[in-house]
């Protein structure tokens, strides 16, 4: 309990709402600064604010009882509706999608754990996690990376955001056998999507008062896709003169976080670099238990941690919530 004593003072919990301060001002229409500011007004009634919860596979149901008993612990004015989700306990329907897609539609905030994907084959390509991002439009994840006070790693005093487009690329679901034996799996890149998150990194950069934006990539060999994405990256850079603004190929960035992580401030990278460069930045301040992320689209905001299973402490009452609380405490900012 002293533990998340600790994480409700963190939070500025301490019996009321923790004071937020908007990204934006500008009242723009703009996608991006929507998703930014969350211009559309969460669903408050009878004095409490109403979120979706969806406590996911593996360790997630505990996590969000963690939650849950700090909420009440703290008197927060957050009610939960809550709805599981799950392709590998056979809780998994287009009928619960529906469900759980039409609560979230009302509420406009939700929390989640991860949503586990079987990795048999079933006639499906396109996982529940998946489709529940296209169905909210979920483009940008942003992961912030932050060293705790009093938890010491091998790199100390780390502060850099991670920031990836998670509708496209080549989680796209277009994969087919064009011939026995030949499997063509097709990646996906787009000006607009492509446009869009490079903005949307930008503009978090220019609010949250960051210094440098740095494009992750394989344009050298993906000299089409990953060539489309970059030059996105390299005209949007121009319409902010005060951002600095540099590229890195994957390979090297993985490399580069891991010998020197404080070279970075925010990085913005398409979708399978995201997920791997997510699990190294959490692996140097700590792991997966840790740190908190969120996932944006022009109308919605969905709070949930770095994507790393923890199965082997499911039922042990060992697994950390600390991330899982931060998470928490980040939607609280998000509601004001």
């Amino acid at each position: 309990m002293a533990a998340l004593r600790q994480i409700i003072r963190a939070g500025q919990f301490q019996g009321r709402l923790p004071r937020w301060t908007p990204l934006i001002r500008s009242t723009s229409s703009s996608p991006v600064l929507q998703a930014l500011h969350s211009q559309v007004e969460p669903v408050k009634s009878e004095g409490a604010f109403h979120v979706t919860m969806i406590p996911g596979d593996g360790v997630g149901p505990e996590l969000m009882h963690s939650v849950k008993e700090v909420f009440k612990a703290a008197d927060v004015p957050v009610e939960f509706e809550e709805f599981h989700l799950s392709e590998v306990q056979n809780m998994a329907s287009p009928e619960r999608l529906d469900e759980v897609l039409s609560s979230m539609q009302a509420n406009r905030v939700a929390i989640k754990g991860k949503i586990h994907t079987p990795m048999e084959y079933k006639g499906e390509l396109a996982s529940y996690e998946m489709r529940l991002r296209r169905k909210l439009d979920l483009f940008a994840n942003v992961v912030h990376v932050s060293s705790l006070p009093g938890y010491k790693t091998r790199h100390n005093n780390l502060d850099l955001v991670i920031i990836r487009e998670q509708t496209e690329g080549e989680y796209s679901s277009l994969e087919h056998e064009s011939a026995s034996g030949v499997i063509e799996c097709l990646k996906i890149i787009t000006r607009v999507k492509s446009n869009r998150i490079a903005k949307f990194a930008f503009d978090y950069a220019t609010k949250k008062g960051r210094s440098k934006v740095t494009a992750v990539h394989k344009a050298n060999i993906m000299k089409l896709g990953d060539g489309l994405f970059l030059q996105c990256c390299q005209e949007v850079s121009e319409l902010y003169p005060r951002i600095q603004f540099e590229t890195m190929i994957i390979d090297n960035c993985c490399m580069q976080l891991v010998q020197n992580p404080y070279q970075f401030d925010v990085l913005v990278m398409p979708n399978l670099y995201g997920n791997i460069i997510d699990n190294l930045a959490a692996g140097l301040v700590g792991g997966a238990g840790v740190v908190p992320g969120e996932s944006y689209s022009a109308e919605y905001a969905v709070f949930e941690t770095v994507s790393v299973g923890a199965a082997q402490a499911v039922g042990r009452n060992i697994a950390n919530p600390t991330a899982m609380l931060l998470t928490a405490t980040n939607m609280l900012r998000h509601l004001k």
